[in-house]
């Protein structure tokens, strides 16, 4: 396979500590050891460009699993071979407890089911996760018969572990200088185990943003969305740190504390618990299982009986919704999923944040990546190791919330805000622009959260999500995305916001080209500026192009790259808006400058693209002409009748559609997830155009 330039530079920069991610899945099927364990094991032996190495990695990777091993069903069997043998080099998950009593360490083996074997101090020292959450290794264990009283017959010869143990946090920092944010997002992305090709970049943040409670402590975060997107895998694949169970499985000795025998549950062993298939209307969780969830989530403590824990776990729900976006808007809102119990205005206001399930992608084969990703182990130690830092304040002299935020508020901005910059700039070199989008990110996450919840509790005052830019001082204000594509569904219970609506004049400077809809059909087109946000639906060229379009006889599109088939089909998109618009006894010269490949004009799947589009418009009045210019930067649309519009990225302006033979996103551009545009439209009734 074709190596790309990222690829290359995660080896150079990680050596030892990248995977093709692409291996791990072939070998997962059959591999009986967690997905970290197996990419451990393929960082060693199968981290190279070379075909033939890769090879001789995984056959070598395949015979340490069939051959060391240890399946619990063979145990005694393994026993048996040891004590024939005299050793054996095994495959075991292994916990060390520390033995005061005879001031010793002792090794306990997870599948092998052997226990208070001695292991010196200096492999201990070493591997301080042994005494821990413990550590899978490569353990050579022998057997030396009838030992003293109170030793062990089995004795420990060698350990080599198969985990990272450690984690080298400014090695870590100094190496991700090496990237641009970009690119490190890409690095991101393709340790998560996704191809970054097909994801905008807002889909990207979604994406990372599950990450947060692995960096976070006590962060609470809901997703609720359509099947099929992938919101369990991080936390049952990603890291040995995390665990997910199922929503309806939860009782309050398993998750917090057994009463009767004083043992502590997940929360106290877990850096993450993920709560899957939370959502559901008929699911009866128990009310003191809610209670003191509410508590935990809000103080990081909980109690039964006398005594008061405390805990750092972070929780993750994630669960299925059964209807779109603006079906809840309109009948109840976006926690409608959630069992009655959890229905409840204290519980979801411990939220720091609400992924829109309904904007992630489903999942799709070739989404997932054949490039070089991080052994998720090594991230998940590092992402373990920042749980200690905080980044929250770091940006301080740049953004002042406003005031009518709560603590809530403020605590789920800035927990959410202090993650992302965790995870894409652990070396806090980052622009006040960078920043400020990774703000405006968590502002709206948890504005999700409380606009949802002063609609189910009418007793709760409505915030302004705003913040100040100290830099330029002025004060922005933050929308989510359902609110700028459903604002009347949004806002259906509030009064105010309905009236507000109502009386603000809709010109081109609103943020949303949904809200350019309410212009009323006989109002001539405007000068301004239109900002189409990234996943943003229902955007199309009849809506953004047809008003500036009727009337022109000329018309001039500048775009460089008009060169692929998708992109052709965005031009015939545009050209059936052309014919809409225009006098059927009239004729429109419809000009296009674009850019190619090759330095010395179109390449001939251009021009066999570009000739077939003549031909296709030719019939309906359109005299369709192409030029090519290699020096062509500029993306607007250019008519005489006046108006000139600034395409900002140019007609592809759509994310990546489902090619199936069946897709609404290819048939039809309403249904397709736009990327972030911005449109300036201006009139000027000397413009030259020229074909």
């Amino acid at each position: 396979m074709a190596y790309t330039p990222l690829d290359e530079k995660i080896v150079s920069e990680f050596p030892g500590n990248v995977v093709r991610k692409d291996l791990s899945a072939q070998l997962k099927s059959n591999a009986p050891v967690p997905t970290y364990v197996l990419e451990y094991l393929l960082g060693q032996y199968a981290t190279s460009n070379d075909e033939t190495q890769i090879a001789e990695g995984i056959e070598r990777v395949k015979a340490i699993l069939e051959n060391n091993f240890v399946h619990r069903n063979q145990a005694e069997l393994i026993k048996s071979t040891i004590r024939e043998k005299g050793s054996k080099l095994l495959i075991d998950r292994i916990h060390v407890i520390f033995n005061d009593k005879n001031d010793r360490y002792e090794a306990n083996f997870n599948n092998l089911g052997i226990s208070e074997v001695v292991i010196d101090s200096a492999t201990v020292r070493a591997n301080p996760k042994l005494l821990t959450t413990g550590v899978w290794c490569l353990p050579r264990v022998s057997y030396h018969g009838t030992p003293e009283p109170g030793t062990s017959p089995w004795q420990l010869e060698s350990l080599k572990p198969v985990q990272h143990s450690g984690f080298d946090f400014d090695q870590y920092k100094k190496h991700r200088e090496a990237f641009s944010s970009e690119e490190w997002i890409d690095v991101l992305m393709q340790s998560i185990g996704l191809n970054p090709e097909f994801f905008g970049h807002r889909q990207k943040l979604f994406q990372l943003t599950r990450l947060i409670p692995f960096v976070e402590r006590n962060y609470n975060l809901i997703e609720l969305g359509p099947k099929g997107t992938g919101k369990t895998h991080v936390y049952s694949e990603f890291s040995p740190h995390g665990i997910v169970i199922s929503g309806g499985d939860v009782t309050v000795p398993k998750l917090f504390i057994n009463n009767t025998t004083g043992r502590i549950g997940l929360v106290g062993y877990w850096d993450v618990v993920a709560f899957d298939e939370f959502a559901g209307r008929t699911k009866r969780p128990q009310r003191e299982l809610v209670d003191i969830m509410k508590n935990y989530m809000a103080n990081k403590s909980f109690s039964r009986g006398n005594d008061v824990q405390s805990a750092e776990a972070s929780f993750a729900f994630v669960g299925n919704t059964a209807h779109n976006v603006p079906h809840m808007l309109k009948h109840s809102d976006l926690f409608s999923e959630l069992p009655a119990n959890y229905h409840d205005s204290a519980f979801i206001d411990r939220f720091h944040t609400y992924i829109p399930g309904w904007e992630v992608e489903t999942v799709r084969n070739e989404m997932f990546t054949q490039g070089f990703g991080f052994v998720v182990d090594y991230l998940a130690e590092g992402l373990r190791h920042m749980r200690n830092l905080d980044y929250s304040l770091r940006t301080a002299h740049l953004f002042d919330l406003d005031k009518s935020l709560s603590k809530r508020d403020r605590d789920g901005i800035n927990k959410t805000f202090s993650g992302l910059l965790k995870l894409i700039y652990p070396h806090e070199e980052f622009t006040p622009e960078q920043a400020e989008e990774l703000f405006i990110f968590a502002i709206e996450g948890r504005k999700r959260v409380k606009d949802q919840l002063c609609r189910i509790d009418s007793t709760m005052v409505q915030p302004r999500f705003l913040y100040l830019n100290k830099t330029s001082n002025q004060e922005r204000g933050v929308q989510t995305l359902e609110e700028a594509e459903y604002p009347t569904l949004y806002w259906r219970d509030n009064a105010l916001q309905q009236e507000n609506l109502e009386e603000t004049p809709v010109t081109l400077d609103t943020v949303g080209v949904a809200q350019t809809a309410l212009r009323p059909v006989d109002t001539p087109p405007q000068e301004g500026r239109v900002e189409i946000r990234e996943n943003q639906t229902g955007v199309t060229y009849q809506g953004l192009f047809a008003d500036y379009l009727r009337g022109a006889t000329m018309i001039q599109l500048e775009d460089a790259y008009i060169r692929r088939a998708y992109q052709g089909r965005n031009l015939l998109d545009l050209l059936v808006v052309v014919h809409s618009v225009k006098d059927p006894a009239e004729e429109v010269v419809f000009a296009l400058r674009s850019g190619s490949d090759e330095s010395g004009g179109f390449t001939q799947e251009q021009e066999e693209m570009f000739e077939e589009i003549k031909n296709q418009v030719e019939p309906l009045g359109i005299k369709f002409i192409y030029t090519y210019d290699s020096g062509t930067h500029d993306r607007s649309i250019k008519c005489n009748n006046g108006w000139i519009i600034d395409l900002g990225i140019g007609l592809d302006m759509f994310q990546r559609p489902a090619w199936g033979q069946y897709s609404l996103e290819f048939s039809h551009q309403k249904f397709r997830k736009s990327r972030r545009v911005v449109l300036n439209y201006t009139f000027d009734a000397n413009a030259n155009v020229n074909a």
